[in-house]
């Protein structure tokens, strides 16, 4: 079964990142021999004085495809392993979905994009978990963190958010790659300009900065972008931080 987890709320200025922790949650899956998991995405929620949050705000959701007979053990595991590693001040939430089981996707997404514009409450959040049959757990504090990560999960849902967490990492020292090879990376499914227009494998594209990877159309999008000499590049990480 094919199944998304989402964390929020789990860290301090101090401590390791939210990103972090779901990286451990995942690699672990995969050791246990429960499932394999995909990328990490972050998706930016609300920034707000009425909502707490160390620095960004934002939640963190991947996907594993495990046994069904698994489920249970995930869970508990996810559960216990945030109670003993979130930080101290942090209001950690955990959220578990199993994608084909889901009531209402479309109430989901929607949540998801509300919780990038309101400040919302618990109470809607446990409202919409029972509604669909998900997994919302707290796991410290105020439990607040169960607000973001039900977010995360709508907001995967929906496709058109989020940034893969990391960088996109290719040997050598080569800067200047074709759009066919860096298609070849297993984090990258398409080589887009911002309007969607993908651009041809034979283009040659030349990576600035960072190299950064967005999630739309439900696909790990890289955005380029012609410089001024008509040459296709990766956005810079200021023109991405709206992702």
């Amino acid at each position: 079964m094919k199944i998304l987890i989402s964390i929020d709320d789990t860290d301090n200025l101090e401590s390791c990142g939210t990103g972090e922790l779901a990286t451990q949650i995942s690699q672990t899956i995969a050791e246990q021999g429960w499932g394999t998991c995909s990328y990490i995405t972050r998706h930016q929620l609300l920034v707000h004085p009425d909502v707490p949050y160390t620095s960004h705000n934002s939640a963190m959701c991947f996907e594993a495809t495990i046994d069904a007979d698994k489920l249970g053990a995930i869970i508990d595991w996810s559960s216990q392993f945030l109670a003993n590693n979130s930080a101290e001040g942090s209001d950690p939430g955990l959220c578990v979905a199993v994608v084909d089981a889901l009531a209402d996707v479309e109430a989901l997404i929607a949540y998801g994009q509300r919780a990038k514009l309101e400040v919302l409450n618990k109470t809607l959040a446990y409202q919409m978990a029972v509604e669909n049959g998900l997994h919302l757990s707290e796991h410290g504090g105020t439990g607040q963190g169960v607000i973001g990560a039900l977010a995360g999960i709508g907001l995967r849902l929906g496709g058109m958010d989020g940034r893969l967490k990391g960088k996109v990492a290719f040997s050598g020292d080569r800067v200047t790659f074709m759009a066919e090879e860096l298609k070849d990376h297993p984090w990258i499914d398409a080589v887009e300009t911002e309007e969607g227009v993908a651009v041809s494998d034979s283009a040659q594209v030349m990576l600035m900065d960072k190299v950064k990877v967005v999630r739309l159309r439900h696909q790990a999008v890289l955005l380029v972008e012609q410089n001024e000499q008509g040459q296709w590049q990766t956005l810079t990480r200021q023109k991405l931080k709206k992702y």
